[in-house]
């Protein structure tokens, strides 16, 4: 691949006006893609192209006002300031490949493909391209996303701030380097998953002692999502466990119960396990 030198490449607009006429393309349109691409555009960023070459889900995407689809990059005009690789990880390469001759000198590239690291992101770009790392998760379909950035040596702060500012459109963002992904992954990517496997289990143990199936799926469901205001609130989450648990009461027999059954160690096995498979392990 050719190289740039780093001298050469522009730094994009700070200015949030700036940021939000950055030309950005998506490629991939599944559901974290749509979810970036749908995003951006509810947040005011008013020039978002997706590539995506299933056309079942180009007609989907194509619903959402403000947002252009093409079926290949070969179809994209000009030049992005920002290139979003939203793909499996098994054709990472291939992606990269098929962007590389959309890339400018002030072109950031953005891989939430997960699991593949820089280094392997750069050989299949031309040398020198500013590339960001992210581990996002599945409630930026919801604006509640929680992803973490993690920039190359050629990224400068201008386009990392460009980076995290799209990613707030659909949630929180943090910046950590590259040897914490796994780690983010198994804590935060991983984690909804988590969440919702305990909901199911929630709902199963309600129909048991009497509930109907929907009052239980419904207690559960609200019960996690007030449970996860108060935790945004900022209280620690063994304070706020505390103030629920009255000494001898029914919430001590629960914790009793969980604790019988390991289950703190259970969850961290399960955040050992996903960081493990992260690794490729």
């Amino acid at each position: 691949m050719p190289s740039r030198s780093p001298n050469s490449l522009r730094q994009t607009e700070a200015d949030m006006t700036g940021r939000t006429t950055a030309d950005v393309v998506v490629v991939g349109g599944g559901v974290m893609g749509t979810a970036i691409a749908s995003g951006l555009v509810a947040d005011g960023w008013t020039r978002v192209r997706v590539v995506e070459p299933s056309a079942d889900r180009r007609a989907e995407l194509a619903s959402v006002a403000g947002l252009q689809v093409v079926a290949s990059a070969t179809e994209i005009t000009g030049t992005p300031e920002v290139i979003a690789v939203v793909v499996k990880p098994k054709i990472a390469a291939a992606a990269c490949q098929q962007i590389a001759p959309l890339i400018g000198e002030q072109t950031l590239v953005m891989s939430m493909c997960a699991g593949v690291p820089l280094g392997l992101l750069a050989e299949h770009l031309p040398g020198g391209t500013p590339v960001v790392r992210v581990m996002p998760n599945t409630p930026a379909q919801v604006g509640a996303g929680m992803s973490a950035l993690s920039p190359n040596e050629t990224v400068s702060p201008q386009q990392l701030d460009l980076a995290t500012s799209l990613m707030q459109a659909v949630g929180e963002t943090m910046i950590v380097p590259e040897s914490l992904q796994d780690a983010v992954t198994a804590v935060s990517g991983s984690g909804p998953a988590y969440v919702f496997y305990l909901a199911e289990a929630l709902t199963e143990a309600g129909v048991q002692v009497g509930l109907t199936r929907q009052q239980a799926d419904k207690l559960a469901r609200q019960m996690i999502i007030g449970s996860a205001r108060l935790l945004a609130a900022g209280e620690h989450p063994t304070v706020l466990r505390e103030r629920v648990t009255s000494p001898g009461g029914t919430t001590a027999a629960g914790i009793r119960a969980l604790d019988a059954h390991a289950t703190r160690a259970a969850v961290s096995d399960a955040v050992w396990a996903a960081y493990r498979r992260s690794r490729g392990e």
